[in-house]
């Protein structure tokens, strides 16, 4: 026969002392459930928050400045504190890659061209020097400039630009491209000028430069007051279109 059992010890332990700490481990489970949430909820508050770069700050401060170029200098603008840039050796290059991992994004820039600079200027470049990257630039020519946002991603690559579409030089513009999974659009103070079809994969590595490509070609001569990245597909609406830039011109 074997031998009578105490109903009242199971593995070693209290029976009803077990049955009385399971509450506790309901709320210590509870709680470890909640702090997951919400630190859930915080990685996703970061991925989604857009990122302002004044231009005259990250001069000053230099906190993301690897590099930089020449001798950038501080001028007024209408908004506040601006850096021109000469057009020959000024630029800022930067240990940062804001885009990476996203798989869309609305890129936004206050800038003013020179009517002198030369006819093809590359403003802002984020990524690979050849391989998958993002770019502002312009064409400028007999003090007129127009619009051109690039982006290769894996095997494809499309530049959304139209000399027709002309401004002029020596104003201040605010200019956007706006990418999504399934396409490019470009704006200029706040009108889109030109949306294609487009296949885009996240830009995963890099670095970027302010006032010139990456490998220091194609200068870019004028003024830029501010550059926003956000995760977020934008409506025009939702652009950061200062007041002193009002028409479409």
């Amino acid at each position: 026969m074997l031998p009578k059992l105490n109903s009242a010890v199971i593995f070693g332990r209290n029976y009803k002392t077990r049955c009385n700490e399971r509450p506790h481990y309901a709320r210590l489970l509870g709680l470890i459930l909640v702090m997951s949430v919400q630190l859930g909820y915080s990685q996703a508050a970061l991925k989604t928050k857009a990122v302002t770069w004044q231009i005259s700050e990250l001069l000053a401060e230099g906190v993301m400045s690897s590099s930089i170029s020449g001798q950038p200098t501080v001028v007024a603008s209408p908004f506040g504190k601006a850096v021109h840039f000469n057009g020959i050796d000024d630029a800022l290059f930067l240990d940062a890659m804001p885009l990476k991992g996203l798989t869309s994004f609305t890129i936004e820039m206050i800038f003013s061209p020179d009517a002198d600079g030369d006819f093809e200027q590359r403003i802002l470049h984020i990524g690979e020097v050849s391989d998958d990257r993002m770019l502002l630039e312009i064409r400028n020519e007999n003090a007129q400039w127009y619009f051109d946002g690039f982006v290769k991603s894996k095997h494809e690559k499309k530049a959304l630009i139209d000399e027709r579409l002309q401004h002029t030089t020596q104003a201040w513009y605010h200019v956007a491209l706006v990418v999504t999974p399934n396409s490019l659009s470009t704006y200029v103070n706040g009108k889109q000028e030109l949306t294609e079809a487009f296949h885009f994969s996240p830009i995963q590595t890099g670095q970027t430069s302010v006032g010139v490509r990456l490998n220091k070609k194609s200068w870019f001569k004028g003024s830029i007051y501010s550059i926003t990245i956000s995760p977020d597909v934008l409506d025009s609406s939702a652009f950061n279109l200062p007041l002193a830039i009002t028409s479409p011109n």
